[in-house]
């Protein structure tokens, strides 16, 4: 199977546009949409809905409806908008009692209250913006994360995970969905099982890749698929989360949750982060990740390492970069 043209690195119709779906939440998600567009139409994003916090868990408090937050920086990612509607969907009320709330949570809020159910406000949503691809919350059901310490103690709801971590000074040996096997939508199984390419992260591990794997169906829709599964690694660990973690640390708690086969490659930055970004990091108890090549390896792994950081105040992926990186893992594994 050949996906590309070598003189062409962006996507061509009736050339290459090879099915992907990426599973996460957060930031590092929607970073990397915006640099998968370039190379396919034919993205699927499965995004988790345990999020409890900010304006989104005010929403979701208030009007009972799964949290928008992560699932509208998907779609703002992948949505092809004059700067001005992009901007009025980022814009963020500064008073009175929308205070802190972005205008796209409140643009979702109302397609959902038209809708008959969330997955269809999101799918609506993404029409109005003519995203490329789609954008697929991973259940409709109403969740929320729990997670359990090294010393026994448990903490409900992700926004508190944090802070519990924080005081107790110890790891987290598992979280879980309350109420648990919250099922998965049709779509995302069919999406998984027809993909060439799979792409868990980055992003948070506790909070925004492994609740997608505690959905029912999910787990095991990617262990069975046949398309390449690719795991992208954090740049930093995370305070809160992962503090001490090691890249091979995240792989062992993505496959205790999820199960065996549901990683083939693993992709890292290869790229040191400066010492003016590092410093601001520590502060956080946060720090570069050490990958732990050989242990990952050991586990069946493939492993790339490529120059993914972009240049700022703080780290994270370079969009383009990681996207042209994944297109070329996808080339060899397919070729190969």
């Amino acid at each position: 199977m050949q996906y590309f043209d070598e003189s062409v690195r962006v996507y061509v119709p009736g050339r290459n546009n090879p099915k992907v779906v990426c599973i996460g939440g957060g930031h590092g998600l929607s970073a990397m949409l915006r640099g998968l567009k370039r190379h396919t139409r034919n993205i699927t994003a499965i995004v988790t809905v345990a999020d409890d916090g900010g304006g989104s868990g005010m929403l979701r408090e208030d009007l009972g409806m799964p949290p928008p937050g992560d699932i509208r920086n998907c779609i703002l990612a992948l949505a092809n908008t004059e700067p001005t509607m992009e901007k009025l969907l980022n814009y963020r009320f500064c008073e009175g009692s929308l205070c802190g709330q972005s205008f796209g949570n409140l643009f979702l809020a109302a397609m959902n209250g038209i809708s008959d159910t969330f997955d269809e406000a999101v799918h609506r949503m993404g029409e109005v913006l003519a995203i490329t691809g789609r954008v697929l919350p991973v259940t409709n059901q109403n969740v929320h994360l729990e997670a359990e310490f090294e010393n026994g103690s448990r903490v409900l709801g992700e926004s508190k995970i944090y802070y519990h971590k924080k005081e107790n000074d110890c790891r987290i040996t598992q979280v879980r969905l309350v109420p648990e096997h919250p099922k998965a939508l049709p779509q995302s199984l069919e999406a998984i099982a027809d993909a060439d390419m799979i792409v868990m992260g980055p992003g948070s591990l506790y909070t925004s890749i492994i609740p997608n794997f505690l959905v029912d169906g999910i787990a095991e829709a990617v262990a069975a698929a046949p398309g390449c599964k690719v795991l992208v690694m954090n740049i930093m660990t995370q305070e809160g989360e992962t503090e001490g973690y090691t890249g091979a640390d995240h792989v062992r708690a993505l496959l205790r949750h999820g199960g065996p086969h549901i990683i083939d490659v693993c992709v890292a930055n290869s790229t040191p982060v400066p010492e003016d970004v590092s410093d601001a990091y520590r502060v956080e108890d946060a720090e570069q990740l050490v990958l732990c090549r050989e242990e990952i390896e050991a586990m069946g792994i493939q492993v790339r390492c490529h120059p993914l950081l972009a240049m700022g105040q703080r780290a994270r992926h370079d969009s383009a970069a990681l996207a042209t990186v994944l297109m070329d893992v996808l080339r060899n594994y397919a070729v190969g």
